[in-house]
């Protein structure tokens, strides 16, 4: 009799093996959403084993719900990286388990266009923090390592004060560890630093991580500020994601001249095509088609 794995006889326990096996803060926490969705759906659809035809039926579930491709197969990863627990663990039946990992994604649709600040925008947004508190100076030097790098949330929380070092004459953020383990140097604007430099100065951090928590009074919490505080600031200034953040960083210094192959350095892109989708190198949303037809209306 083949093995299936049930809410009763194992989810759970097999939901905690996946996420312990996950290093990074930002994919655990996108893992274990996509599992709770699907485990409360698959409860609330009176669903009793995991097979290919459940998963198959919860994909169509979701795509109808008209998410983009992207999260839907992102959710249906972590449902895969729970069936290959379950495999390992002699739980579910390995046959059932292949079955399951043939189901495919969603295909995307187009290309999804993003946002972005203008470089108006990002100007005032680097402004705006009250540089008055020690609070400001850390938020405004956040926008402004976001905005003047485009390194990734989790790569800012873990910026270290010995990571900002002079190479060839200019600043540099030296040796940052992103994606994959890929190590890479990303030089900085003068502007940068020196937000940098006020509020390490302002909350007397000589070594360790750059960003740190604080309370209402100034005192610095802990040796370290989380990725999703990270985040929360940059929401909080400009209704926009880290991840937006970076795409301005890449549309500005396009605008700006910068060859797109740098761009591709300082953001730490494998390849050329990842970079062309940040900067929407496909589509000019400034001198568009709808531009040149020469029409109006009274």
């Amino acid at each position: 009799m083949s093995k299936e794995l049930t809410v009763i006889n194992g989810f759970d326990e097999i939901k905690g093996l996946v996420l312990n096996g996950i290093a990074n803060e930002n994919t655990r926490y996108a893992y274990e959403n996509g599992l709770d969705i699907f485990l409360n759906w698959y409860q609330d659809q009176g669903k009793t084993a995991l097979n290919k035809s459940v998963v198959q039926e919860f994909r169509s579930m979701l795509d109808m719900t008209g998410q983009a491709p992207a999260t839907i197969n992102l959710k249906l990863a972590a449902v895969r990286r729970l069936v290959v627990e379950a495999i390992d663990n002699n739980i579910l039946d390995p046959i059932a388990g292949e079955g399951i990992l043939r189901v495919k994604g969603i295909k995307a649709r187009g290309v999804r266009t993003g946002n972005w600040l203008t470089k108006q925008e990002a100007q005032e947004i680097i402004n705006t923090p009250d540089i008055s508190t020690l609070k400001g100076l850390r938020d405004r030097a956040i926008l402004a390592v976001a905005l003047g790098s485009g390194l990734r949330r989790s790569e800012i929380a873990a910026l270290k004060v010995d990571n900002i070092k002079m190479r060839d004459s200019r600043w540099v953020i030296l040796d940052i560890t992103g994606k994959g383990g890929r190590i890479r140097t990303v030089p900085i604007a003068p502007w940068v630093k020196k937000a940098t430099d006020q509020w390490l100065s302002k909350a007397n951090i000589n070594s360790g991580f750059v960003f740190r928590s604080t309370q209402y009074k100034g005192k610095l919490i802990g040796e370290k500020i989380s990725d999703q505080a990270i985040q929360d600031v940059i929401i909080k200034f400009t209704g926009l994601s880290a991840h937006d953040m970076r795409r301005s960083f890449a549309k500005l210094a396009k605008q700006g001249g910068c060859p797109i192959e740098q761009i591709q350095f300082s953001l730490g892109h494998q390849k050329m095509a990842t970079t062309e989708l940040y900067l929407g190198s496909t589509q000019d949303l400034t001198s568009a088609p709808a531009d040149f037809l020469g029409l109006t209306i009274n």
